[in-house]
């Protein structure tokens, strides 16, 4: 497993640094060839720079490498070789530089903190990780200080000072009370970022005596708190009862009332400050001002704007957080706090610093011997980084020289290496601010030619097309390419192949001639090797008979085809596509060898088809368009005469039918005065008519349009006829769907469809809406409103029957009188619960509720029905209580019962009900507490059978999941099973229900059993879990079992009884030629046959039983 590991991390570290390398030299991305090139080493994973532990775990510091041959691992402590073998508490993963540190076994992180760094080397160099700066995390106590109350006027400004202890990383700050709730913030009161919490203006309401400072370090998973601040407002009111009470009437007496106060900062102090970040960080700058009224906070950037999409504001726009910091942020924040008497601000001078960043960070270089190359290092910084170079770990100045190495700054230029040049150079750049570390090896490889293509490669290409045959290499030097046709042909040039980089030969057009072998020769100074590959130029696919383009009547049936040639070595393909799609999953549908069928077609059958051949070579393709007849065309010169009062005339003349009989006209009309451009269903005439009496409506600006209509759909509509303005009338119609539907307790809402616009009859239509109380003796009431379509009736009764009727008018008069609608004012929540609520326990997970119907007048509203509200309390096996799920089961009506399904067995529940009416629900019964009863356990959560001997076998199991009740005992079953997988007499074991394993003894050795385990409770089984185990085998008789086909005598006497047989064979062979007779009872005797043979009595399938003991152990 290590060494495929190994292969592995070899593979992928070749892989990164071929995606890395310059151009002089690419390597092929081949597994065998990975397998067999050197590399230094790469680090590939390491602890981040600043590691702050948990000194309560073991310490892990990762360091893990790549390269071959894979190498080896070290470390330095605080510049120091760290020899981990003296320290019983440090040890390093097997084939990894990772460290880890035992704290949880005696040790102290603090011992441990330092500066670490790991250096991953093998023969071609050495690769250094970051400086790794270990810290345990740290979480003080809070130090004891005596808090005095804080006693405060209403409206002055007030400062909480948290103070948290100073923790590795800093803890997190939060304000809660006593009962854990977090404090409300707003604009007038807020946390600042250094926890303390300000108030802009103290209120009444902020007194209390439990203002907690809580500090949650993160990293140990503790939270700390201060002692509770107690703040007591004096408000101004109380203030002068205490002075009135301590003067005589003749004096006189009263606090001043509670002062506005312009803003005045309580942080930052001052007018400036200054703040320095870095480059990529998060700015956050703050302002928070006193003031009454609570001032308004406004940033600014003076001489510039707050970068777009970086820049967001918290804490009630307190807080100013840019975030990904540039140097281009630096510059002048103004913060402004406003309220209505005046401002307040303060001016942050921001500087953006920069630790060092990337500008070219050095990159693997994969030379040959004698090339050239480089390896550049460019950072940039605020202040600009230093750079320096180390090669193998070592400060360059004093590294061994190598002759083709010169250092020029960030620069270091290769000339003419050699092997002995490979080596890991490593690029540091750092101010004052961090530092980076790059690693980057030189890795010098003299390798002689390889062909990577397979040999004998088959290409086949469509003639005409291009050819492109393989030849990937790898050799260093670069080896030179060339290509032959045939084993023994000259080498290929000219206009006719293209030679590409990476060793493919590419044939722009090929021929059929151009079939046969190629051969592929790669050279360099350490050798040549050559390779062959075979092409094959095939004939085109092509399609003689194309599908041609159809025309069809609804329901008709059409067919294309499409007749192909192609090379009869290719196999083709034929799908057939619509509209570049699949064809529908219709069986109308047909697909034949050579066409396309579509029977019964329709409309939506529309559209271009397409036949497309495909060939593992080439695909070719041909398309037809089918056309379905049509919707007739529309009407034209419509007339209007005759025109009265309210009728008028149309006559038109038919378009085209399209092969389609029309068969009616469907009249439609637009009401040019109310509704421009909407038009409206009229009526419809057979399709044999062409003129049509219309009955019209007062007061409506009349166009009318014609469709014609045939068995495949409609026409578009004719041009408009010219306009006919009718007279005015009184409305012929009331609106119509009145209601009358209470909104609130106390009102009821009128509702009603408005009469469109050519139904008003007439200019000015308003509507009269009338009501009176059902059953009292009260006149009507009446409102006449207009542009509406309710009207809210207030001051009503709570849910009482309203009589309600709507009267349309218009400028002439009336419209007839309306009929009366019954309504009912708004409804009001339930007043009382349901009462004598009852739970049946029908079963394990059912139960039955019954209440009593509430009195009807208490409903309030019209009755919807009743909500019961049931939840799991605890579980009574387990005891143990875990989220309250409240479960809602709504019965619709008056109905008084209901079944609760999908309960859980053995378990508490607690349940109410509730009368639902329109409004909503009433308050709940008080809670009904019921218990179910026990039912049957889930399967076991595990049975694993273990350390299997000549006679016995371990079992081991978990209880159920959901035990559903107590559990009372569990049954084991098991039975062997011979190697024909017949299954053996069933043997069953009752264990108590506190074991949690079994040995059962006495077995049969070399034995597979077969077992069925369930646990039970008073109410029966649950279902069971299986597994099967085997025995193992006496060694003694293995052993003798295949010592015997090894004996002598043993292989005597199969070689005499082949000879017997093969002797048998030639006498009946030559008596039958001799056409020699034998009785038939020879002839059956010689010729039995083996497979109906009688079948032994015993074949031992099971073998013997043994009586059995077993051993129980109960858990823990």
């Amino acid at each position: 497993m290590m060494r495929k590991k190994s292969i592995s991390a070899s593979k992928a570290s070749l892989v990164l640094f071929l995606c890395q390398m310059i151009s002089a030299l690419e390597v092929p991305l081949d597994s065998k060839l990975l397998e067999e090139l050197s590399q230094p080493p790469t680090i590939t994973q390491q602890s981040p720079k600043d590691y702050i532990v948990d000194p309560r775990e073991n310490i892990v510091i990762q360091c893990e490498a790549k390269g071959k041959p894979p190498p080896s691992f070290s470390w330095t402590r605080n510049g120091t070789h760290f020899d981990i073998d003296k320290d019983a508490q440090v040890t390093m993963k097997p084939n990894s530089g990772t460290l880890v540190i035992n704290i949880m076994n005696g040790g102290k992180a603090e011992a441990y903190e330092g500066v670490y760094q790991c250096t991953a080397r093998n023969e071609r160099g050495a690769a250094i990780s970051n400086n790794i700066v270990i810290r345990p995390s740290r979480s003080p106590l809070w130090t004891k200080e005596k808090l005095e109350p804080n006693q405060v006027r209403e409206g002055d400004s007030l400062v909480l000072h948290c103070r948290p202890p100073v923790g590795l990383p800093p803890p997190i700050i939060f304000w809660m009370d006593n009962a854990f709730q977090r404090l409300p913030q707003s604009e007038r009161v807020s946390q600042g970022l250094n926890g303390d919490l300000y108030f802009s203006n103290v209120q009444p309401e902020d007194t209390r005596e439990d203002y907690i400072c809580y500090a949650r370090f993160n990293h140990t998973q503790t939270i700390q708190q201060k002692q509770p601040i107690s703040v007591k407002v004096f408000s101004m009111d109380s203030l002068n009862d205490t002075i009135a009470a301590n003067l005589s009437d003749t004096d006189i007496y009263g606090a001043k009332p509670v002062t506005e106060r312009q803003p005045v900062l309580l942080t930052p102090t001052g007018s400036t400050s200054t703040k320095v970040e870095l480059r990529g960080n998060v700015l956050l700058l703050e302002c928070i001002a006193a003031g009454l009224p609570t001032p308004v906070i406004r940033w600014i950037k003076e001489g510039g704007e707050l970068p777009a999409n970086r820049t967001f504001f918290e804490n009630f726009k307190k807080t100013l957080k840019i975030i990904d910091v540039s140097e281009a942020d630096s510059g002048n924040y103004k913060c402004i706090a406003r309220n209505i008497l005046g401002s307040a601000h303060h001016v942050i001078s921001v500087t953006v610093k920069a630790a060092p960043y990337w500008i070219t960070a050095p990159r693997n270089l994969v030379l040959s011997p004698g090339e050239d190359g480089t390896l550049i290092c460019r950072a940039n910084g605020n202040p600009k980084p230093n750079i320096s170079w180390l090669a193998n770990g070592v400060p360059i100045a004093i590294a061994p020289e190598d002759p083709s190495r010169k250092v020029d700054g960030d620069t270091i230029i290769f000339s003419h290496v050699q092997e002995r040049s490979s080596a890991v150079y490593q690029c540091n750049a750092s101010n004052e601010y961090g530092y980076l570390l790059a690693n980057a090896f030189v890795n010098v490889l003299a390798e002689p030619p390889r062909i990577l293509t397979s040999a004998n490669k088959l290409y086949q290409v469509i003639s005409d097309s291009p050819a492109l045959l393989d030849c990937a290499y790898f050799g260093s030097p670069k080896p030179e390419i060339e290509w032959f046709k045939g084993v023994k042909g000259s080498i290929l040039r000219g206009n006719e192949y293209i030679f590409h980089d990476n060793g493919t030969l590419e044939i722009p057009v090929a021929q059929k001639d151009s079939t046969g072998t190629y051969t592929c020769v790669a050279r360099n100074e350490l050798g040549k090797i050559q390779n062959e590959v075979q092409l094959e130029v095939k004939d085109p696919t092509m399609i003689i008979k194309q599908p041609e383009y159809k025309v069809v009547q609804r329901y008709g049936q059409v067919s294309f085809e499409c007749i192909i040639k192609h090379d009869s070595t290719l196999l083709p393909a034929v799908i057939w596509l619509k509209d570049n799609d699949e064809l529908p999953d219709d069986e109308r549908f047909l697909v034949g060898k050579d066409n396309l069928t579509i029977m019964n077609v329709t409309d939506r059958d529309d559209g271009t088809y397409t036949c497309i051949v495909n060939t593992t070579l080439d695909s070719v393709s041909a398309s037809a368009v089918l056309t379905v007849v049509a919707r007739p065309n529309p009407p034209f010169d419509l007339e209007l005469t005759g025109q009265l009062e309210r009728s008028v005339e149309l006559s038109w003349i038919p378009g085209d039918e399209n092969n389609s009989p029309i068969t009616n006209f469907v009249i439609e009309y637009e009401d040019g005065l109310h509704e421009p451009g909407v038009w409206h269903y009229q009526t419809e005439v057979p399709g044999t008519q062409t003129t049509v009496q219309l009955k019209l409506s007062p007061y409506v600006n009349y166009s009318f349009r014609v469709i014609a209509v045939n068995e495949i759909g409609r026409s578009q509509p004719s041009e408009p006829s010219e306009q006919y303005l009718t007279k005015s009338a009184n409305p012929d119609e009331n609106p119509s769907n009145v209601q009358g539907i209470g909104s609130e307790p106390d009102n009821l809402v009128i509702t009603w469809e408005s009469l469109k616009g050519f139904q008003s009859n007439g200019p000015g239509l308003q509507y009269k809406v009338s009501w009176r109380q059902k059953d009292v003796d009260d006149e009507w009431t009446s409102v006449i409103v207009a542009n509406v379509s309710k009207y809210i009736v207030s001051g009503t009764p709570t849910f009482v029957p309203y009589e309600i009727k709507v009267q349309a008018l218009n400028d002439l008069g009336y419209a007839p009188e309306p009929s009366e609608v019954i309504g009912h004012s708004g409804e009001d929540l339930p007043m009382v619960a349901p009462g004598n609520v009852q739970v049946h326990v029908v079963n394990s997970t059912l139960a039955k509720v019954h209440w009593d119907p509430v009195p009807l007048k208490t409903v309030r509203g019209h009755l919807q029905g009743y909500k019961v509200y049931y939840w799991k309390v605890q579980s009574l096996s387990r005891r143990s209580r875990r989220h309250v799920e409240k479960k809602i089961l709504t019965f619709r009506g008056n109905k008084t019962f209901g079944m609760l399904p999908g309960l859980e067995p053995y378990s508490s529940y607690k349940l109410n009900v509730r009368v639902v009416n329109g409004k909503g629900e009433g308050p709940a019964s008080p809670d009904k507490v019921f218990k179910t009863p026990e039912g049957v356990p889930s399967s076991p959560s595990f049975l694993k059978i273990t350390n299997p001997t000549l006679d016995s076998l371990t079992l081991e199991w978990g209880s159920p999941t959901h035990p559903n009740g107590v559990l009372t005992s569990y049954i084991l079953k098991f039975q062997p099973i011979n190697n024909t997988h017949e299954l053996g007499p069933l043997v069953e074991i009752r264990i108590p229900a506190n074991e949690s394993s079994l040995i059962l003894k006495n077995l049969n050795y070399s034995t597979r059993y077969k077992f069925y385990f369930n646990a039970q409770t008073s109410v029966g089984s649950g279902s069971q879990i299986t597994e099967e185990a085997v025995t193992i085998m006496d060694e003694a008789m293995a052993s003798r079992q295949v010592d015997i086909a090894t004996q002598g005598w043993f292989i005597g006497l199969m070689c005499a009884v082949a000879l017997l047989i093969l002797i048998l064979l030639i006498v009946c062979f030559i008596r039958r030629n001799k056409g020699g007779k034998y009785p038939v009872k020879e002839k059956e005797d010689a010729h039995a046959d083996p497979e109906i043979q009688p079948m032994k009595e015993d074949d031992g399938t099971f073998g013997e039983y043994r009586l059995f003991s077993f051993v129980s152990s109960a858990p823990f």
